[in-house]
C-alpha cells in the first residue's frame, strides 16, 4: 500500500520546524518531507527523526537563493560549480538523515539562453547528481512545476521530466509526480499516471485548486489513492499541502488510510 509521509515545510505550521517531527509522529505518521533542512544542524535533524522512529522520504537540494527568486540551479548554464557544492551539502545531509529520495530542481527558463543550452546543463547536472548520490542507494526525484504557483519554471509537463530521466538513463533518477501541479497543467491523472508508472520515484497530493488537504475540489483523491495501491505503488504520497486549519483536525480524509500512515518502507 502507498505510505503517506507529513510534509514538514507545510503541514504543522503552528509549531517550530523541529517540533514539527513529534507532532507527525503523535499523528500516527512514519514518514516525513521537507522543503530545505539547512537553515539546522544535521545532527540535531537525526536526533529528532530518531527519536520519533521517523523516515525521511525526500528533502531539497539547495535551490540558490531562494529569497531573491531563485528556484533553482541545475539548468542554469554557468552556476555548475556551485551546484555541485550544493549536491555535496544535500549529501552530507542525506547521509545524516537517511533519506531515500532528494529532489534537485531545475531552476527557471532564462529567455536569453537558448532552451537548448539549457537543457544540456541540465542533463549534465543531474547526471552528476545521480553518479554522486548513487553510492548512498539515493534516488534523485525531477518535478515538472506547474506556471500559476511557479511562473517561469523550466519543467512544467510529466512528459518532460519523463524525456529528461530517459535520457540520463540511470535507475536513480526518476519522476515526483506531483498530482497538484500535473492537474493544473494536464489533468487525466489516472492515464498519465499509468503510462508513467515504472519512471515515478514519488508522488505528492493537494487539494486543487486550493491546494489543501487532498478531500474536496476537483480530483477524486480516494479514488486515485486506490487505484495507485491497487496497481501496486510502493512508494511515499508526500502530503505537500496547506492545512485549513491545525494540520491535526484536517486529518479526516486519512481516516480511511490510517494503517497506511504507520507503513515503514
Amino acid at each position: 500500500m502507498p505510505a503517506f509521509a507529513a510534509n514538514l515545510t507545510m503541514n504543522y505550521t503552528e509549531f517550530e520546524f523541529l517540533e514539527r517531527f513529534d507532532a507527525a509522529a503523535r499523528d500516527g505518521f512514519k514518514g516525513v518531507e521537507f522543503l530545505f533542512p539547512y537553515d539546522f544542524d544535521r545532527h540535531d535533524l537525526k536526533a529528532r527523526v530518531g527519536g520519533n522512529h521517523l523516515h525521511v522520504a525526500l528533502f531539497n537540494a539547495p535551490p540558490g537563493n531562494w529569497d531573491q527568486g531563485e528556484r533553482g540551479l541545475a539548468a542554469l548554464p554557468g552556476r555548475e560549480e556551485e551546484f555541485q557544492r550544493t549536491i555535496g551539502l544535500a549529501l552530507e545531509y542525506s547521509q545524516a538523515l537517511g533519506n531515500s529520495r532528494l529532489h534537485v530542481m531545475a531552476g527557471l527558463r532564462d529567455n536569453d539562453i537558448p532552451y537548448e543550452r539549457q537543457m544540456e546543463t541540465y542533463l549534465r547536472n543531474i547526471e552528476y547528481a545521480a553518479l554522486q548520490a548513487k553510492s548512498l542507494g539515493l534516488t534523485i526525484v525531477l518535478e515538472a512545476i506547474n506556471t500559476r504557483n511557479m511562473p517561469g519554471y523550466f519543467v512544467n509537463y510529466q512528459e518532460e521530466t519523463k524525456a529528461v530521466c530517459d535520457l540520463i538513463g540511470a535507475d536513480n533518477v526518476k519522476i515526483q509526480f506531483d498530482l497538484y501541479h500535473a492537474q493544473i497543467m494536464q489533468g487525466d491523472l489516472v492515464v498519465r499516471l499509468e503510462t508513467l508508472l515504472e519512471s515515478i520515484g514519488h508522488i505528492q497530493a493537494a487539494s486543487v485548486p486550493d491546494r489543501h488537504e487532498p478531500d474536496a475540489g476537483e480530483v477524486n483523491y480516494p479514488y486515485l489513492f486506490e487505484w495507485l495501491d491497487r496497481v501496486g505503488y510502493r512508494g511515499w504520497i508526500g502530503c505537500e499541502y496547506n492545512p485549513r486549519s491545525s494540520t491535526s483536525e484536517g486529518l479526516d480524509w486519512l481516516i480511511p488510510w490510517r494503517g497506511v500512515i504507520a507503513k515503514t518502507l
